[in-house]
């Protein structure tokens, strides 16, 4: 059977991203912060290494309100935006992911663990 990784970027993203933070946060001589897009390669290079996966997918959560939004209006209403620091990175990391012809599935209205879900669940109709 092959194997097939599902991963939540953001997840992944935010935890590099707070896991190297404050004074030690990693920047190009530009200026360019790169700590979460440095933290989620290890990640992604020690599945790479460990599982030896067959397909590889990478989720994303888009800016755009979700069904739960239109459903519960206070959805995650308590939560903080991403910082410019971290939101600066996301379209660094999906094209490293597009360099390394790693997909990235995205959908309006939809969160990346929901898309992660129906492509399991996909994937183990079709023994994946």
């Amino acid at each position: 059977m092959s194997k097939l990784v599902l991963i939540d970027g953001n997840s992944i993203l935010n935890r590099a991203f707070y896991g190297i933070m404050g004074s030690n946060m990693l920047k190009t001589e530009d200026g360019t912060y790169t700590n979460a897009v440095y933290g989620f390669l290890a990640v992604m290079f020690k599945i790479i290494e460990n599982i030896n996966p067959e397909y590889i997918a990478v989720a994303f959560d888009l800016k755009a309100p979700t069904f739960r939004h239109e459903m519960y209006k206070e959805y995650k209403g308590t939560r903080k935006g991403m910082p410019e620091e971290l939101a600066m990175q996301l379209p660094l990391i999906k094209e490293v992911l597009t360099a390394m012809n790693i997909k990235i599935i995205e959908k309006e209205g939809y969160e990346a663990d929901d898309i992660l879900g129906t492509l399991a669940k996909t994937a183990r109709k079709k023994r994946v």
